[in-house]
């Protein structure tokens, strides 16, 4: 599957998946969202499809530091790896019930993967959650050091040319911070978690926010402005809100996508969809 990409004839799945992709890009189309730029935000959120997206948008989301929010990510595969586990918790936690979620996660991503074209950050998302299903299934523990390097290794063996585009550049930039320089920032903060209050917890919350945007842009700042000349000046505070408004926006957006195109979606979904993407869109 990671190597499919590279492949130039398109397989049945590849093709199938593709097909879907397609499929959901139309139901988006068809969502009565008031403003239009809702529906092309949410086809960039879901399928990468940016082509829709006002430039000044574009520029918004540029110059506040979270263009990333608009180009699929391990960020979007992530939720979407949260939203399974999550529904496959009834399962319950035997070494078979392990097996089948982990099965099932690594097929549903796999094809998530493909659908939308299988871009240099998707992959490496995918293969982190191979790798990580695999220690989950194996009971080993693995730091996320480790699967940064092994996941990097992978890829470089399958596709040796990945390391010239900048969206794999800044994909593994990015978690290199945060495995290399957010622990070290993390540890910033006194006090042991365990004895933390509830609102020296939310405090330490928004600190360990701010210390891994911090840590994302000390490893993707460079790179951003050799590659567009630009560095975002508010990326610590559009990231506090983004990030989180993002683990609610995906999981509604897809639950909207899911109800219209089955031909029942109450109006207040979709409105409050729409709220929550104006709400990241002037965050």
């Amino acid at each position: 599957i990671l190597a499919a990409s590279q492949i130039p004839s398109q397989g049945w799945l590849e093709t199938a998946a593709l097909d879907l992709c397609s499929r959901t890009e139309a139901t988006i189309g068809s969502i009565p969202f008031h403003k239009e730029e809702t529906g092309q935000i949410v086809k960039a959120l879901i399928t990468g499809e940016k082509s829709g997206i006002p430039e000044n948008i574009k520029e918004a989301f540029r110059d506040s530091g979270a263009s990333h929010i608009l180009a699929l990510s391990g960020l979007h595969l992530g939720i979407i790896y949260g939203i399974l586990r999550s529904l496959l918790l009834f399962i319950g936690n035997s070494s078979k019930a392990e097996g089948i979620k982990s099965t099932f996660i690594v097929l549903v991503c796999g094809f998530y993967m493909l659908a939308t074209g299988s871009g240099p950050s998707i992959i490496r998302a995918f293969t982190f959650i191979i790798i990580g299903e695999y220690a989950r299934f194996r009971k080993y523990k693995m730091s996320l050091s480790i699967v940064l390097m092994s996941a990097l290794m992978i890829q470089m063996i399958l596709s040796p040319t990945c390391v010239t585009e900048i969206g794999f550049q800044l994909s593994y930039a990015a978690v290199a911070g945060i495995a290399f320089i957010f622990p070290i920032l993390q540890e910033f903060w006194p006090g042991d978690r365990n004895d933390d209050t509830f609102m020296t917890k939310c405090a330490r919350w928004i600190w360990d926010s701010a210390a891994i945007s911090i840590s994302c842009q000390i490893t993707t700042g460079p790179l951003a402005y050799i590659y567009f000349r630009s560095f975002p000046v508010h990326f610590i505070l559009t990231n506090i809100i983004a990030i989180p408004l993002c683990g609610i926006i995906i999981p509604s957006v897809l639950l909207t996508i899911l109800l219209h195109s089955i031909g029942w979606c109450p109006e207040i979904i979709t409105r409050a969809s729409e709220l929550l993407i104006t709400a990241i869109s002037e965050a």
